[in-house]
């Protein structure tokens, strides 16, 4: 089934609107489905870093979407940034749901050797994984 990304056939108050076309639905307005990027399980042998793929959106332009990783980009509270590798996915606010299947979205809090980390960027759009830690390891 295809995902459409038009305008609702009702207004607010439950009435239709009416269309400007006799077509409904139109090629532009095709949309995709959610890349919804993993966390690799360390445990299953993979030596990927990550994978990606490449969609074409709009006229000459790619996006890199993100479906597997392995290490984020995390920045610490004096603005220094390490690769460090993903351990865990903790919570994640979109929905708990994604905490059970490993899912990385934006937003989600994800255990790094540092400590824990709030992904800040959009891995289904942008292609990579970056973060800041919300709560540093104690020694």
């Amino acid at each position: 089934m295809a995902q459409w990304q038009t305008k609702s056939r009702r207004t607010a108050s439950g009435g239709f609107n009416r269309s400007l076309r006799r077509s409904n639905k139109k090629k532009h307005q095709l949309g995709g489905f959610p890349a919804e990027p993993k966390l690799v399980d360390v445990h299953s042998g993979k030596t990927e870093e990550k994978r990606q793929v490449e969609a074409a959106v709009g006229i000459g332009n790619d996006k890199v979407k993100l479906k597997e990783a392995v290490y984020a980009n995390v920045s610490d509270a004096k603005g220094k940034i390490q690769k460090v590798r993903i351990e865990n996915v903790v919570g994640n606010a979109a929905d708990e749901q994604f905490v059970r299947r490993n899912i990385i979205t934006k937003g989600c809090v994800i255990q790094t050797p540092l400590g824990n980390a709030k992904v800040t960027s959009r891995p289904g759009q942008d292609g990579t994984v970056n973060a800041v830690i919300i709560a540093p390891k104690t020694a």
